[in-house]
């Protein structure tokens, strides 16, 4: 079942005099309910842009997206945010999170944004603060633990609104590599349980946890590769392939 679809997207920005840049210039793609989607491509090459625009916290100049059978171009921007609160799931590399609130506060704000009983929070913690083994920083800030488990404790924030879709924006860019392959191993878990997730990544070692990879080239989606039944190794032997591919060849 399709969760999400784009049709068409199109993201044109104003620079200087009269100067447009085409950002995205034509993205179609659709995600199944329980996918792993990672998306890849150079700098510049609209990965972060398509992400905002799936987060509802940027705009399309044109094209059509569809979330769980809900247009999000026709959203206000209060009702936009209502439903990031209560539909998506963030992951950013720089974990944005709150150095005056505690680690538990930091993963409770959006259902306290939500307005939701204390009770509800406790209950969705739990699981959670086992699955990531944060349960002993939980009382702990931001900046009196590493970089890791800032990111586990942002991964716990994201997940505790019980998301439709998490979006990742290169999650593992500011780990080191035991952190990061931590981090990607609750992402398969939460996958294998039926999370769907996309992820931004410049890292083929991470593109290679996901089912499907999509490379983007001047504001295209240039080309597609499946894991299907491919080991972890042969998937990320793939993934480089196409990446020196995409480095060496027009994008049209």
């Amino acid at each position: 079942m399709s969760l999400l679809t784009l049709r068409h997207i199109r993201r044109a920005f104003v620079s200087g005099k009269n100067n447009q840049i085409m950002a995205l210039k034509d993205i179609s793609m659709e995600v199944e309910t329980g996918d792993y989607v990672a998306i890849m491509g150079e700098s510049g090459a609209g990965k972060t842009t398509l992400l905002n625009i799936i987060a509802t916290l940027d705009q399309a100049s044109s094209g059509t997206i569809i979330l769980n059978n809900k247009d999000l171009s026709q959203l206000s921007e209060k009702k936009a945010a209502k439903f990031r609160r209560q539909h998506l799931g963030f992951v950013f590399q720089n974990f944005n999170l709150l150095d005056t609130f505690s680690n538990q506060d930091n993963i409770f704000l959006p259902l306290v944004l939500d307005r939701q009983p204390l009770k509800i929070m406790q209950q969705r913690l739990i699981p959670l603060a086992q699955q990531l083994e944060i349960n002993d920083i939980l009382n702990r800030y931001p900046y009196e633990i590493s970089g890791g488990q800032r990111q586990r404790i942002a991964a716990a924030r994201a997940l505790i609104t019980h998301p439709q879709l998490l979006l990742a924006d290169e999650p593992t860019g500011a780990l080191d590599s035991q952190n990061s392959q931590r981090l990607l191993q609750v992402f398969d878990q939460i996958n294998q349980a039926g999370q769907t997730i996309l992820m931004v990544t410049h890292s083929a070692a991470t593109a290679a946890h996901s089912r499907r990879t999509l490379f983007i080239k001047d504001g295209i989606i240039y080309h597609e590769l499946f894991r299907g039944q491919q080991s972890e190794a042969d998937y990320l032997r793939n993934i480089n392939n196409s990446l020196s591919a995409l480095m060496t060849t027009g994008g049209e």
